[in-house]
């Protein structure tokens, strides 16, 4: 693979990197260390940030409480932008009018690695397959890196990992966006739904940020799809690489899938049953997707199938992902703080087969939810809501003629309210299906929070 920004492109370059986030961190320090001349611009003030004296021992200039004009120049050769920052900001929209190539850490994270590098995307299951790929390829020997959007930053680990290692990668749509030639030996899209559409403003800018995971893939690579979504469907179309398929709904020729309640893997005339359904460690049909997706990314690359059932059968799950929590008075409760879109939450109802009373609620995206009627109409039997989308939550409970409907201010009441609701027998679930900025820092804060709320329901304390 021919490197773009290589030693030599960086060396003396001017770039300005937006965003003094633990990426932002990671690729000032790695770019410094080229010889690049960096500035990081924050809009946030000094003393809410940390890492700046840092920076400027390295001999980074670093600018802090707004973004001053002229930051972005002729002179700019680069900007590494944190996924986050909308397109629509100003330093962005200056180095567009410039002509300055605007990009993630990823794309450079992946030009400086000798290690080959798996690249994981989709809607929803990012970090459980994920997760799941590394602690399959360390079961196998292969001593794989997991990093990305899973928390471990991409250029953290990308010049130190060795070329006999294996780097499993996390990827979002915001990541992927600010990519041009990055390529990735193994490219996985999960699925593709609605979801972020605030940033990225249209459909088509979604399916083509995440398309571009395949964008410069070759032969000799492998792109890894979901059989049986539409958005995969449409985004193969233009991939040019092998391709292996995963469902649950049918056989593919080349890939995995569902046959007689055993998951299979056929790679040329070859078919192999890996494991019955009963013994997969996780629940639900949506992390049964991830499994498929998480055999056909490691038989790929020699995995045997041993190796695969051993992790399968004892995997439990990733923390905040449909995570049980505990069962009181014959009430189990679940915690899904991951669900930050109607998807996620669809197929976490679809899991269960008991009652459900169901927690939602969050930052308001301008959804008004009403895909999840059916699955209401036919799963919940209650709806504690909360948030600035609460009113919403209870107007598609009506609609679906739910008779326990009741709004609370935060994620502490809405556990007391729903345990007031449930009986024996029934699963409580946090699924919130939005954001969970408007209240809480992350939805790893949200759902912390909420199973703290239940221990101490569970222990009395309320």
């Amino acid at each position: 693979m021919t490197k773009h920004y290589d030693r030599n492109w960086i060396q003396g370059k001017n770039v300005v990197v937006l965003g003094l986030a633990r990426s932002g961190m990671a690729v000032s320090r790695l770019l410094a260390q080229k010889g690049a001349q960096v500035i990081v611009n924050d809009q946030k003030p000094e003393a809410e940030l940390s890492g700046v004296s840092e920076l400027q021992a390295l001999g980074i200039q670093v600018i802090t409480g707004g973004h001053p004009e002229g930051l972005i120049h002729p002179g700019t050769d680069l900007v590494v932008k944190n996924p986050g920052i909308p397109y629509s900001s100003e330093p962005v929209q200056q180095a567009l009018r410039l002509g300055v190539p605007v990009i993630t850490e990823v794309e450079l994270a992946a030009d400086w690695s000798s290690a080959p590098l798996i690249g994981i995307t989709g809607s929803n299951g990012k970090t459980t397959t994920t997760t799941l790929v590394g602690l399959i390829l360390e079961e196998a020997g292969k001593n794989p890196i997991v990093a990305g959007n899973i928390g471990t930053v991409l250029c953290e680990k990308a010049e130190t990992a060795r070329h006999d290692q294996i780097i499993v990668a996390e990827l979002s749509s915001f990541q992927l966006k600010g990519t041009v030639h990055f390529r990735p030996a193994i490219g996985c899209l999960l699925n593709i739904t609605p979801a972020h559409l605030d940033y990225h403003q249209t459909w088509e800018d979604y399916i083509t940020s995440k398309g571009k995971l395949f964008s410069n893939m070759q032969d000799e690579d492998v792109a890894v799809l979901n059989g049986d979504n539409p958005g995969c469907l449409e985004v193969a179309k233009s991939v040019r690489c092998r391709t292996l398929w995963f469902s649950r709904q049918r056989e593919v020729e080349q890939g995995s899938y569902v046959k007689d309640g055993f998951v299979y893997f056929r790679a040329g005339d070859r078919e192999e049953k890996i494991i019955s359904i009963d013994e997969i460690g996780i629940p639900g049909a949506h992390n049964l997707e991830n499994v498929l997706a998480a055999t056909a990314i490691t038989k790929s690359v020699g995995v045997e199938s041993s190796v695969l059932k051993n992790v399968l059968t004892t995997f439990m799950g990733v923390e905040h992902r449909l995570e049980f929590v505990t069962e009181w008075k014959g009430v189990k409760y679940y915690n899904n703080s991951k669900a930050t879109n109607a998807e996620a939450t669809i197929k976490a109802l679809e899991s269960f087969r008991s009652p459900i009373v169901l927690i939602a609620g969050g930052l308001d995206r301008g959804d008004e939810f009403l895909e999840l009627i059916p699955i209401l109409e036919q799963k919940v039997k209650g709806i504690v809501a909360y948030g600035q989308t609460k009113e919403k939550f209870i107007n598609i409970g009506n609609k679906a003629g739910l008779k326990q409907l009741a709004s609370v201010d935060n994620v502490n009441e809405a556990v007391l309210q729903a345990s007031k609701m449930a009986t024996a027998g029934d699963i409580i679930l946090l699924s919130p299906a939005c954001a969970s900025w408007d209240m809480y820092r992350s939805f790893e804060e949200r759902g912390s929070i909420f199973k703290e709320s239940v221990h101490k329901l569970k222990t009395s304390l309320y």
